[in-house]
């Protein structure tokens, strides 16, 4: 049940990710179209350097959940597997406490500036911080999954660039 809801939460990331990304794309063109016509849409500036937070914020909850995120275990790896686990257990709680304050501050500047129109656009600054609040939503489940493992002895091994091109 958890695994395809996994699946379903996956899925439903990639589509959102290539629609920012079809949707930044669009901007772009439009801003370079415009400006070489002598007559520019002032708001695919603002657009794009929104819908490229998103981006970000999206292509980091997919990384996460590949697992194939920048990870530096050269130290960790040399470790007996007693101290590996517990290493593991500690760094995924440090990440889920990163994910915590990430929902923390994100809700707050989300708050703090619902009521702030964006310069070029009608619409609210707001929505350039609520991808903090989804992403550390994303990165505190990840760890207790990834930390879950650790304590129950199953270690995971980072793909190489190779395996992840599908």
């Amino acid at each position: 049940m958890l695994q395809q809801i996994a699946r379903w939460s996956d899925r439903a990331i990639e589509i959102l990710a290539v629609i920012v990304l079809i949707a930044m794309l669009t901007a772009v063109m439009l801003g370079v179209i415009t400006r070489a016509l002598d007559d520019p849409l002032i708001w695919t500036d603002e657009l794009s350097r929104y819908l490229l937070v998103w981006a970000a914020a999206l292509g980091w909850v997919l990384a996460s959940r590949r697992r194939v995120h920048i990870r530096i275990t050269f130290f960790v790896d040399f470790l007996p597997e007693r101290l590996h686990r517990a290493a593991e257990v500690l760094i995924q709680l440090a990440v889920a406490l990163f994910g915590l304050l990430m929902i923390w501050q994100g809700a707050e500047l989300v708050e703090r500036n619902y009521d702030l129109e964006a310069t070029a656009m009608p619409i609210s600054v707001a929505w350039i911080y609520a991808p903090m609040v989804l992403v550390g939503l994303y990165v505190v489940l990840q760890a207790l999954v990834e930390g879950g493992d650790a304590l129950a002895g199953r270690r995971f091994v980072s793909p190489v660039a190779s395996e992840v091109i599908e």
